[in-house]
């Protein structure tokens, strides 16, 4: 099995700070590839040990090409999850000044996230969506744009000035990151774990929504997300993303899937993982293990 991780490149990018991150002891090789389902391909291929790529945004919110290639290959697991705090600057080449950009480059995110200074500092200025900001730090440097986006470690892996720092229009944005592992087995739990799920109801109806949240709720379980996403079946046609605060092998959990898996169409585990931020959310008196362990008791003795 290859020691690489593979990552959302080029070289600069928040990913890639994301897997320092995460291997901090520098035990794999970081590779860069283009896109997230190439890094997810690359774990199918046994090219790879494991893949970081974007998941959630603090302000933009999911990113789609992420949640695609998690559906498209059901043997991919989240086995970890990194939280990276965005900061963005606006990076030129050397003698460039803010009167002299005309073009800025940058990933949609990255743009939404700087939009009112970019309004207020470039309002003449032409903004082109790249694949991602270092892709766009990376144009810069070979001529092809007045300006990026992009965060401090593309200037330094693009040797590029950064023109005007910290740009972002809300302070503290957090990206968060899932280390995705194939055919990885079950992690035990830390007791702040986070597991997430897809699912697909039967048809389209009154109350089912409710019914697949009425799954979490009796067995007092917090769900931190949850979004609809088309299935690319048809016109109307969703899933439901879903992370909810417990571990699979929590008894309330396990019984939480086991009434998604009789009641939805289909459902996609993707993996109980710690929550990057250490935090363990309630657990309700009647929802814990023991109140599970005295319930199956009272059954066993019936």
């Amino acid at each position: 099995m290859s020691s690489r991780i593979a990552y959302l490149g080029p070289a600069g990018t928040f990913t890639e700070q994301a897997v320092r991150q995460w291997d901090d002891a520098g035990d794999h090789d970081p590779w860069p590839v283009p896109t997230v389902a190439q890094a997810v391909q690359a774990l199918a291929d046994g090219q790879a040990h494991a893949a970081v790529v974007p998941f959630e945004n603090s302000v933009e919110g999911s990113v789609p090409a992420t949640l695609q290639a998690l559906l498209d290959d059901d043997r991919v697991r989240i086995v970890e999850e990194v939280l990276v705090e965005v900061q963005f600057d606006l990076l030129t080449r050397a003698g460039t000044s803010l009167e002299d950009v005309q073009v800025v480059a940058t990933h949609p995110h990255a743009a939404a996230q700087t939009r009112d200074w970019l309004a207020r500092h470039l309002p003449g200025a032409q903004l082109v969506p790249e694949s991602s900001t270092a892709q766009a730090a990376r144009a810069v440097a070979e001529g092809g744009y007045d300006a990026a986006v992009a965060s401090p470690e593309a200037a330094r892996a693009y040797g590029l000035h950064r023109l005007a720092e910290r740009i972002a229009d809300r302070v503290g944005a957090l990206t968060r990151f899932v280390v995705l592992q194939h055919d990885a087995a079950l992690r035990a739990p830390t007791g702040a774990d986070r597991t997430t799920l897809v699912a697909l109801i039967w048809q389209n109806r009154p109350g089912a929504l409710l019914e697949l949240l009425e799954q979490f709720a009796v067995r007092g379980i917090d769900l931190t997300r949850l979004e609809s996403r088309p299935t690319g079946e048809g016109l109307g046609e969703y899933c439901f993303w879903i992370d909810a605060d417990a571990h699979a092998s929590e008894p309330r959990m396990s019984e939480a899937l086991l009434g998604l898996r009789r009641t939805c169409r289909d459902l996609r585990f993707l993996g109980s993982y710690p929550r990057a931020d250490g935090r363990a959310g309630p657990v309700p008196v009647h929802a814990d293990e023991q109140a599970y362990a005295q319930a199956r008791a009272w059954l066993d003795a019936l």
